[in-house]
């Protein structure tokens, strides 16, 4: 056996990969996560949001087994990280904010080194070396040492070196840290990819955005607690309402116009800056009750846009209801 292949037992643990159940951590006086309980099904990406000492990187260094709990219980892959550290490390795949593999060595030797240091032989460990590469569009700089790389092309090959031992579930720690626009994009399309074949990650990001593109289930640490947790939709749900903004034709009367829509049970707002009609809604449906108002009336309108939430609503208002959390941008840990 080459030492690259998937452990047969992390593909019959059952659907939860990651698991902590009222994990607390605590240093001398500071107790740096408090109960703090997540999960996250095979094939899907649990991201973790909160401000710097939130507690993210603590609990992921919790979950991949380098530092244990101190009270209650955690598992990756279903296998426990405290009775059973040696299993988990066999499976997870670790990235962190900054990229980790051996600067005197070539892109394509740092993968054969990691391979051979999981036990492949020779030819297997240039053999998975050089489908990294291609994965990662990195086959033109093998040859070269990552120091000669851009800041991308560096994230790329350290994501590649958490692959080499094709681990069932990885832990991104702010994987995009100081990325363009562009490599953000690439390294996103990558993890959506991993994620497709039914690699589990776990994403602690500062940037509101990646969560929303990429995370099936969100939560919000401060000050090592929980404070918040669902998908994005449902996190959005909570902390703001849906809006309707209808543009009426120039020869509209506002005032016609919002008394139709209140008689239909809504209640407009007239932007006058902008000539639009701004309808708070509940539903996707009341977008129907709006034209309908206006077609009653005569009202003709040139644009309509449906906005909701975003995540940076979520944030803002969490930042309001917790004294500990911090504005989005801030710097994680």
């Amino acid at each position: 056996m080459s030492g690259l292949a998937r452990p047969i037992a992390a593909r019959t643990t059952g659907d939860i990969m990651i698991e902590a159940d009222g994990v607390s951590k605590v240093f001398g006086s500071v107790r740096a996560l408090d109960s703090v309980s997540v999960s996250a099904r095979r094939g899907t990406v649990l991201a973790l949001l909160g401000h710097n000492g939130a507690g993210k990187t603590t609990l992921v260094n919790v979950l991949v087994a380098a530092l244990p709990p101190s009270s209650g219980r955690a598992a990756v892959a279903g296998f426990d990280v405290v009775r059973q550290p040696w299993e988990v490390r066999k499976r997870v795949g670790l990235t962190g904010q900054f990229a980790s593999v051996d600067a005197q060595l070539s892109g394509r030797d740092n993968l054969v080194l990691l391979a051979r240091l999981l036990g492949a032989d020779r030819r297997t460990a240039r053999a998975r070396a050089d489908e990294l590469l291609e994965l990662f569009g990195l086959q033109d700089f093998a040859a070269r040492r990552p120091g000669t790389y851009s800041g991308g092309l560096r994230r790329r090959l350290d994501l590649a070196a958490s692959l080499v031992g094709n681990p069932d579930v990885i832990f991104l720690d702010e994987p995009t840290t100081g990325l363009d626009p562009s490599s953000r994009l690439n390294l996103w399309e990558i993890v959506e990819g991993l994620v497709s074949q039914g690699t589990t990650v776990l994403l602690t990001t500062q940037y509101l955005d990646e969560a929303d593109r990429l995370a099936d289930s969100i939560t919000v640490l401060s000050a090592g607690a929980v404070i918040a947790s669902g998908t994005a939709a449902e996190l959005k749900a909570t902390v703001g309402q849906r809006t309707v903004t209808v543009t009426p034709d120039a020869a509209a009367d506002p005032a016609v116009a919002c008394a139709a829509v209140r008689r239909a049970g809504l209640e407009p707002v007239v932007d006058r800056e902008n000539g639009t009609i701004v309808v708070v809604i509940e539903a996707s449906k009341d977008i129907a009750v709006v034209l309908r108002a206006l077609d009653q009336v005569g009202v003709e309108a040139t644009e309509l846009t449906f906005g909701e939430p975003t995540l940076d609503d979520v944030y803002l208002t969490l930042a309001d209801r917790s004294s500990g959390i911090a504005a989005p941008g801030a710097g994680t840990s």
